[in-house]
């Protein structure tokens, strides 16, 4: 293991990634294994990590298995206790492990929205408090968190995943204020716009048809390139697309009509008339069936197609206000 980061290669640092038996985390700790890293990786299916790790050693890395539930401090620590174990210390920690809800907040028991935020956020927490003391001890070390467009802006049949990837920035700021006077210590944040994963169809589901991405979906292997650059060359912040930057900037400065926009787009596409059995998805189990990068239920509609519609529904929805605005009985009740 070498004692700096920055900009020098990644080959032989010691990687470790959670949620690693599919999507995202699986595509990540490839692309880390690809640069010649030794992965370390975690979740809770085990034949699945295998695979992974598999895959990781095909691709020209390292790899070690430990299967972790996130939500466990003590499956953590022996996370991080393994890693320093095998390769002694750990360079790089990706917390990638999540899991969402389909629901609006008050339509599903509150303990299945807990159980979003004990995986989301809490096993972010118990993440930080196991690599930070080994970034501390080694001077050296990034830490980036997955989050999401999400953790910017609200979506109302989510709320739990928006509210666990919001605390998500809380926790990153955090850190960096507490690490600031370690100049080679690094906390990142990615904030991924819709993702080409099995998130989708894992996630638990309480409104009963099936949920599918919002466009345009990207590939889990863009992402999981930009978070090797991350830890190549660290910095606050990423977006991907970085072009998301825009939609945050609008909703900035138009908030209440953007929001509009976002509720009347997810009440249209967000969910296909295919009816899906309401059920607690992965939430307090690994999802069952074949683990995969990528998943199988494509957006409703395609990109060009979806931004035409918004230019559309942005146009009535102004259309709307201003009539609201000079109506007779909102005159007399200003007046």
């Amino acid at each position: 293991m070498s004692a700096g980061m920055g900009t020098a290669t990644l080959r032989d640092k010691v990687v470790v990634v959670t949620g690693a038996s599919a999507g995202l985390g699986r595509e990540t700790a490839v692309q880390f294994a690809k640069q010649g890293c030794a992965v370390v990786l975690a979740a809770r299916r085990s034949e699945e990590l295998e695979e992974t790790a598999r895959m990781c050693r095909e691709a020209g890395g390292r790899a070690l298995a430990v299967v972790t539930d996130i939500t466990r401090e003590e499956d953590v620590a022996a996370l991080a206790q393994a890693a320093v174990l095998e390769w002694g210390g750990i360079d790089v920690w990706v917390n990638n492990a999540g899991v969402t809800l389909f629901a609006p907040l008050t339509d599903a028991p509150f303990e299945e929205h807990r159980r979003v935020l004990e995986t989301n956020l809490y096993g972010a927490m118990f993440a930080a408090r196991a690599a930070v003391p080994v970034f501390r001890r080694q001077k050296h070390g990034v830490l980036i968190n997955v989050g999401s467009i999400l953790s910017k802006v609200g979506q109302a049949f989510v709320p739990s995943y928006v509210i666990s990837k919001f605390a998500l920035r809380g926790l990153t700021e955090t850190l960096r204020v507490e690490l600031a006077d370690e100049p080679d210590i690094h906390v990142c944040a990615i904030y991924p716009y819709a993702i080409d994963t099995q998130h989708f169809e894992s996630g638990a589901n309480e409104i009963g048809v099936e949920a599918r991405a919002m466009p345009p979906v990207q590939s889990p292997e863009k992402v999981a390139r930009a978070i090797v650059r991350l830890a190549e060359r660290p910095r606050r912040e990423l977006h991907v697309p970085r072009v998301a930057v825009v939609g945050l900037a609008l909703h900035a400065m138009f908030p209440r009509t953007t929001e509009r926009l976002l509720l009347h787009a997810l009440r249209e596409f967000h969910f296909s008339d295919d009816v899906q059995g309401t059920g607690e998805g992965n939430l307090y189990q690994p999802p069952q069936g074949k683990a995969a990068v990528h998943g199988e239920r494509p957006p409703q509609i395609g990109t060009p197609a979806f931004l035409a519609w918004s230019l559309r529904e942005l146009l009535k929805i102004q259309a709307q206000a201003l009539r609201h605005r000079l109506s007779p009985g909102r005159a007399r009740a200003t007046a």
